[in-house]
Parts: C-alpha cells; sequence; structure tokens
C-alpha cells in the first residue's frame, strides 16, 4: 500500500533541540532507528516524550537539528514523511460529530486510499471495533475513542508507527489487541516508536529502549 521504498534508516535525527521560552526540552539529542525495529522512549514527565514524538512524525519543527524519515527531511519534504508514519497521541485526532466509519472514510480520502472499504473494515476489525463503526464518536468511551484512534493510524498500512502513551485508556481486552499491533511482523520493515510509563511493557515489547531525563 506504501509507495515509497525503505531506504536508509527508518528515523536519523541529529542534534535536536526545542525549547519553549527559556525552558529546553530537547538538547542536542541524538536518535537511530533501523528499520522493523521497536523502540520504546522512557523518561519521566516533563523529560521531552512528547515533544520528540510530535518532532519524529513531523508535526513540529526542532529549534536546531534535523530529522529524517526514510530518508527525507522533514523541514523540507514533511508531507512525504506523514504519508508513511502513523500516529497515535493524547487527542484522538478523530471528529465527534462523525461516526467510527466516517472518521476512518474521512482519512481513507485523505490518504487516497484504494479499496477504503476493506481498508475500514480491517482495521476496525484488528481493534474490536466493528460493531461500534456506525456509532457517532462523541457518544463513545474514552478507551474506545483510543481504539478507533489506533484503528486509524493504521488504516493507510504505515511503514512506521508512532505513538505516545498509545496504552492510555485502554482496558485488558484492547491491551492485548495493542500488543498484537506492535508485535505484528508481516510486513519486516514495519517500525514502531513509542513512549510509555510502564516499564515492564516496555521491556516486553521493544527491540530497544531510549531514556529521556530533564
Amino acid at each position: 500500500m506504501n509507495e515509497i521504498k525503505p531506504q536508509g534508516l527508518a528515523i536519523e535525527a541529529k542534534g535536536l533541540r526545542k525549547a519553549y521560552g527559556r525552558t529546553q526540552v530537547l538538547r542536542g539529542l541524538d536518535l537511530d532507528v533501523p528499520w522493523g525495529q521497536v523502540l520504546t522512549i522512557l523518561g519521566p514527565n516533563g523529560s521531552g516524550k512528547t515533544t520528540l514524538i510530535k518532532t519524529l512524525a513531523a508535526l513540529i519543527r526542532p529549534d536546531e537539528g534535523t530529522v529524517q524519515v526514510a530518508g527525507a527531511d522533514i523541514r523540507r519534504r514533511g508531507n512525504r514523511a506523514r504519508r508513511i508514519i502513523g500516529l497515535v497521541t493524547h487527542d484522538t485526532l478523530l471528529y465527534d460529530e462523525l461516526t467510527g466509519y466516517e472518521n476512518l472514510k474521512f482519512y481513507a480520502r485523505m490518504f487516497r486510499l484504494d479499496s477504503a472499504e476493506r481498508r475500514i473494515e480491517s482495521v476496525a476489525e484488528r481493534m474490536g471495533m466493528t460493531a461500534r463503526l456506525h456509532q457517532r464518536v462523541g457518544t463513545l468511551s474514552h478507551g474506545m475513542k483510543k481504539r478507533f484512534s489506533i484503528a486509524r493510524a493504521l488504516l493507510h498500512d504505515p511503514l512506521v508507527l508512532i505513538m505516545d502513551e498509545p496504552e492510555s485508556g485502554l482496558d485488558q481486552d484492547a491491551l492485548v489487541l495493542l500488543e498484537a499491533v506492535i508485535r505484528d511482523k508481516t510486513d519486516p520493515y514495519r517500525t514502531v516508536i513509542m513512549t510509555t510509563h510502564n516499564l515492564d511493557r516496555g521491556i516486553a515489547l521493544s527491540d530497544r529502549m531510549a531514556i529521556l531525563s530533564r
């Protein structure tokens, strides 16, 4: 489904610096993530995990440094990078007034997906949301919204999956589904970068771990 061929590293970040006012959040951070790996980022609140996630996903620009996703510099080719990234954040990026199906249909059009109906059915089933597809998102619990958010991130079959505390708000059944997504090696190039507060889960699911400090 992705026309972009993997090359070089999945993610290559060099000298990342980001400040909010006088508060330095990222201070000269370097990060290399090879294709096919699961990298978990750990750190206390305020250590810059969410800022790093948003920077790697080409949502915010660093004050200094560079990020390349599949060889594409996000400063110059951010749209190309975003096409191969599936993103899960604390914001579900869903429209409450639309149904789950309508949300997924919207994103399918945005990514110009072929066989959109099949992909919607596939990701909804994968996250156990088939029965909720035609329910308005605003009526769902936080955990159910999070399931749809993960389904949205998987919709275009991204090569790179970037997730900020994806387990937040999920019940045990949903955690099992999430772990299956993270462990999925159907595509050997699929790369996962995620943050978590759960050290045991991070160790169990990861090939590598990175720890940020304040």
